[in-house]
């Protein structure tokens, strides 16, 4: 998980990088939602692949496919192959993380869970340090690609000790094969449709015509997909589990939905070095581990929890815009994102506890995938439409400016929403 953090905290910091190297401002926005995109289908097939056969197999399959996407995108000479790298790199990375959820609900007994996610969010507390420093430092000394090639040989010690523990790795064979092939199938579509939907997005101010036909045979596709990798009931927020998942999905939205740009402002706007801009994510990352340790030592109400947490999240959002502002420096990023990254901390680890409260044994990996899948495809959707609206009003300073703030205000809504609906966790 360290060595997964370094990648997560040093790629955000080294896109304008990569965005002038390759001529990709177009598809800033797109390198992140093709990782996230492809996460969403592996997550699926991960979960039903740890309920049917066990763990093990997901997160090595998992972890290798993570790092072949690392090579790949650090060997792209161009866009069009850096965002298929970072394809393979999100079908890597959706199949681990939801293995190891699974390996968590299958070894740990709940009431070690809350302590065992903290140590998680504490395995991105040194990367959330050193990483974008790191990051920048490597882009500006050597180049951008030695910040993916770095990381690949380091995962194989790493993997190494976790074997002879995922020996331990049970299943249930809980899903028929039906009903296994009608998820995998949903899977497809509500990847295909979200990726085609921000494709449409981002074709409206090319052609209208072509956008909107796009945006409508995406969303078609996510109507038919999405209601089937979600527990009854999610999409109209019945209250307990579907609430939840769908919870999830909100907080990633409203905080990745930003986070993605603030390297971009700051260097664009601000004229941060590359390693200036990555110490606003560091901030983050570290607000976000303090706040998941704090929720494993409070014995707080969930939907109490959560309601701390969107307004937290809401606060650093909205304190973001301040960075667009000529009077302001654009360190004020820094408390700001603190703040978020501790909503954040709460509020995540807070959701996934719960889920696995809700969740009985036999459909633990399930539940987990459709965690994923709207964590994924929350954080997709609004990245994508982020980088849409920056194409929509332009590239120059004071343009990606105007787009920044408008994200930001978008993604405020959404953390107001989850502000509202929190309660709604309880059955």
């Amino acid at each position: 998980m360290t060595l997964v953090a370094f990648e997560g905290m040093s790629v955000g910091v080294v896109m304008p990088a990569i965005s002038r190297e390759l001529d990709a401002l177009d598809l800033y926005g797109m390198s992140f939602s093709a990782f996230l995109i492809a996460g969403l289908f592996a997550n699926v097939v991960a979960g039903l692949w740890s309920d049917r056969k066990g763990h093990a197999l997901p997160f090595v399959a998992g972890v290798a496919l993570f790092v072949v996407g690392m090579a790949l995108a650090g060997a792209a000479t161009t866009k069009e192959l850096f965002v298929l790298a970072r394809v393979v790199q999100g079908l890597g990375g959706g199949a681990a993380i939801v293995a190891i959820y699974v390996m968590i609900a299958r070894v740990y007994p709940p009431e070690v869970r809350p302590r065992v996610f903290a140590g998680l969010s504490a395995a991105w507390v040194v990367p959330a340090m050193v990483g974008p420093a790191v990051a920048g430092l490597v882009a500006d000394s050597v180049g951008w690609r030695w910040v993916f090639y770095g990381i690949c040989p380091l995962v194989v010690p790493a993997l190494v000790m976790l074997l002879p523990a995922l020996r331990q790795s049970v299943h249930d064979g809980a899903e028929s094969g039906s009903g296994a092939a009608l998820r995998i199938l949903s899977a497809g579509a509500t990847a295909a449709g979200a990726g085609v939907l921000l494709f449409g997005v981002d074709q409206m101010h090319r052609s209208a015509v072509i956008g909107a036909l796009a945006t409508l045979g995406g969303a078609g596709l996510l109507a038919f997909g999405l209601p089937r990798l979600l527990p009854p009931g999610a999409l109209r927020l019945a209250r307990g589990l579907p609430t939840t998942i769908m919870l999830r999905g909100m907080y990633s939205a409203a905080f990745f939905g930003v986070n993605s740009f603030i390297p971009l402002v700051l260097t664009q706007v601000q004229h941060f070095g590359t390693a200036q801009a990555g110490i606003a994510l560091t901030t983050g990352a570290l607000g976000w581990s303090a706040g998941s340790y704090l929720q494993s030592k409070r014995a707080f109400p969930p939907e109490k929890l959560l309601r701390t947490g969107a307004v937290a999240v809401l606060l650093g959002v909205l304190a973001t815009m301040l960075t667009v502002l000529p009077a302001f420096s654009g360190w004020i990023a820094v408390p700001a994102w603190i703040m978020a990254g501790l909503g954040m901390g709460i509020s995540v680890t807070t959701v996934s506890v719960t889920m696995m409260r809700q969740s009985p044994e036999a459909e633990q990996g399930k539940n987990s995938a459709a965690l994923q899948v709207m964590d994924t495809l929350g954080s997709a959707l609004a990245i994508g439409v982020g980088g849409a609206l920056i194409n929509l009003i332009g590239h120059a300073p004071a343009e990606i400016s105007t787009g920044f703030v408008v994200i930001a205000l978008l993604m405020g809504a959404v953390a107001l929403t989850a502000l509202t609906v929190a309660p709604r966790i309880r059955a």
